[in-house]
């Protein structure tokens, strides 16, 4: 095996493979509408990606009154729970997860999701039979953009921080990645910009899993090569 071709591939789910983020978006708004925090939707769509408590330290400061912190996750994953049946992969998902697979590369979903949703995902997904690991937000202790959510992933998966890629849609997926000096490729399909999440640090950035799917020959999942996110392989109309 080329000690340039990575062994694995750890993959977010939330906006990455499944079309989620503006569903957290809403779902957030409600909830906090519902305890009469006015935040708009563009502030709450910026913190997708974060763990339940850095999103509302982000949003409501850090100071706020956390006792009513459990009371707006139960609301939010009461609103999103209303969708678990309509969610939806993005474009080439499934096929960019059998895709890797069938190159040898173990597939690993490092999702902070909640254990409750994380069924629901993989159900949309519809993969489950090249999924080798799936993590969710019990196996970290701090959550994104603590790399701790990929350090589990790694531990059940038995892959080396050297040896992977990590796919993601958020800055916070990039920064993440970048505590264990992953390489991380970024997708816009969570609704964050090729610009942005280039700034941040991702090696290459795709529109969504059919682009990257697409271009998966020249893709740092094929090769460790570091490349450029304005490489004319990496950039997709």
């Amino acid at each position: 095996m080329s000690a340039d071709r990575p062994d694995g591939v750890l993959f977010d789910v939330d906006g990455t493979l499944v079309d989620t983020t503006y569903l957290h978006t809403v779902s957030w708004w409600e909830a906090l509408r519902q305890a009469e925090h006015r935040v708009p939707m563009a502030t709450i769509h910026r913190s997708i990606g974060m763990g339940s408590d850095k999103l509302l330290d982000h949003l409501l400061g850090p100071e706020r009154d956390r006792g009513e912190d459990d009371r707006l996750r139960t609301a939010h994953d009461g609103f999103f729970g209303e969708y678990w049946e309509r969610l939806a992969p993005l474009p080439g998902a499934a096929e960019l997860l059998r895709a890797c697979a069938a190159r040898g590369l173990r597939v690993v979903l490092a999702t902070s999701a909640a254990a409750h949703e994380v069924a629901a995902l993989r159900a949309a997904l519809d993969a489950d039979d090249v999924i080798h690991t799936v993590t969710c937000s019990a196996d970290a202790e701090e959550s994104k953009p603590a790399p701790d959510i990929l350090v589990a992933a790694l531990e059940q998966s038995g892959l080396d921080a050297g040896r992977v890629v990590f796919v993601g849609d958020s800055v916070w997926d990039v920064a993440a990645a970048a505590g264990l000096d992953i390489p991380c490729v970024g997708l816009t399909c969570g609704g964050t910009g090729r610009g942005e999440l280039a700034g941040a640090g991702a090696v290459a950035v795709y529109d969504d899993p059919a682009a990257l799917l697409s271009g998966l020959a020249d893709s740092p999942l094929v090769s460790r090569r570091r490349k450029s996110p304005t490489d004319k392989t990496d950039t997709q109309a």
